[in-house]
């Protein structure tokens, strides 16, 4: 009788024999670069698929297979692989020549239009990456408060040297670090009662976005902002990728007015960028001439192509109309998925917000990091494959963007198609 280890085993031998030239450039990618890659999150094992193109909604692979991308490049490409406006932007900004190392207008629209779109942000600075405007901003709390410790949360990731994971301890960046739990506001209060006075900043993701999708409650959220209100920190919201949860932000549908906030991922339409912006007064440590000013440079902060791009996005593309439509066809897809796993009895459940979710082998409901450990690998790990099978892309870990291009009918399609999968698999998990 199969097993889930043996339908797994068989699942990773059906991708490897669909897939001899992505195994291939597995190869000789390894050669050159360390695990074959310069991305970590895009690998799995036994080796990763290798995109050649894109066509609409769907990437084309080095074999041949068409997959409906679902990944949506971990919420980066929240409007798609090559969105129309933005080419546009981007041609124009190469006319007129893009690396001039000098200030250009487009980027004052840029700001204004950040500036516009976030209410906690009143004014801003650019840089390459989400993980660039977590560095900065916690700088700044620290230069403005004159404190040294930063709280942040068991398994956050706040870019690739901000991961609260064991994973991401070695490559950590040394702060002086006050780790506590997610969702734990009395953890947090009992902390700040000992260690007020040392604390510059909270960090915080509204949703745990690469660990699991999991929504901070907004008694935890509402708690982080009276608490260092009261203790003279600042509270940084980091949205590089849930200010795609509303017109406003998560912190706008929150109700929740954070000192400083970080920007990123598709922000741009898809071209490298991040932002960290927030209250004046705190800002105003980079105004030359400022008592104990601050520099902050960067070649590319204000890179002709990506300003362009994002002057489109904001002002043109991302309309109220299309985030609200996007994060409601997410919803939508989160609770049909649910209702599939309680109707099947299969123990999978997905989390999340809008247009972000995540997909894992538990019962639920998973409210922290640590509701996931008992969660079964082998289970996710085979509807992975069998949903690239059926040609589907998501992230290995079970994470999920929609992008605009990913309409109702393809929505309802994965139901159906999880649905099947869920009722083929469920002796195996009984």
């Amino acid at each position: 009788m199969p097993t889930l280890e043996s339908a797994v085993a068989e699942a990773r031998q059906r991708y490897i024999d669909a897939n001899p030239n992505s195994r291939r450039l597995a190869a000789l990618a390894s050669e050159v670069m360390p695990g074959g890659n310069t991305r970590s999150v895009l690998h799995f094992d036994p080796f990763p698929l290798r995109v050649e193109s894109v066509d609409g909604p769907y990437l084309v692979d080095v074999d041949g297979h068409r997959y409906l991308d679902l990944l949506g490049n971990f919420s980066a490409g929240l409007l798609g692989h090559s969105p129309l406006e933005v080419r546009r932007a981007v041609s124009s900004a190469l006319e007129g020549g893009w690396t001039s190392g000098a200030m250009r207008t487009a980027e004052i629209d840029y700001a204004s239009l950040v500036c516009q779109r976030f209410p906690s942000i009143d004014t801003v600075r650019f840089t390459n990456s989400g993980t660039e405007a977590n560095l900065m901003a916690i700088a700044t709390a620290k230069h403005f408060t004159g404190r040294q410790s930063v709280m942040a949360f068991h398994e956050a990731y706040h870019g690739g040297v901000l991961f609260f994971g064991e994973g991401g301890r070695p490559l950590l960046t040394p702060h002086s670090w006050v780790v506590t739990d997610y969702n734990d506001v009395d953890q947090v209060r009992q902390v700040f009662s000992r260690q007020a006075g040392e604390i510059a900043c909270v960090i915080v993701e509204p949703m745990l976005a690469a660990s699991g999708c999991i929504p901070g409650s907004p008694e935890f959220l509402g708690g982080l902002r009276e608490i260092t209100e009261e203790a003279g920190s600042l509270l940084i919201f980091d949205e590089v990728m849930t200010s795609r949860l509303s017109p406003a932000g998560a912190q706008g549908a929150l109700g929740i007015k954070p000192d400083l906030t970080t920007l990123g991922k598709y922000l741009a339409g898809g071209l490298p960028v991040g932002a960290f912006g927030g209250r004046r007064d705190v800002m105003s440590v980079f105004e030359p001439g400022h008592g104990s000013s601050l520099t902050h440079s960067g070649t590319f902060n204000n890179n002709e192509l990506a300003v362009a791009a994002g002057v489109v996005v904001l002002r043109d593309v991302l309309t109220d109309d299309m985030i609200v439509s996007v994060n409601e066809r997410g919803d939508h897809l989160r609770l049909e998925l649910n209702a599939v796993f309680d109707r099947t009895g299969v123990e999978m459940i997905a989390t999340g917000l809008g247009s972000l979710l995540t997909l894992h082998a538990t019962k639920g409901p998973v409210k922290s990091p640590r509701d996931l450990n008992t969660a079964n690998k082998e289970l996710e790990e085979l509807l992975f494959f069998d949903l690239l099978e059926r040609g589907y892309y998501l992230a290995r870990r079970g994470f999920i963007a929609l992008s605009i291009d990913i309409t109702d009918e393809y929505v309802n399609a994965l139901v159906d198609v999880v649905g099947e999968w869920a009722q083929s698999v469920r002796h195996l998990t009984m």
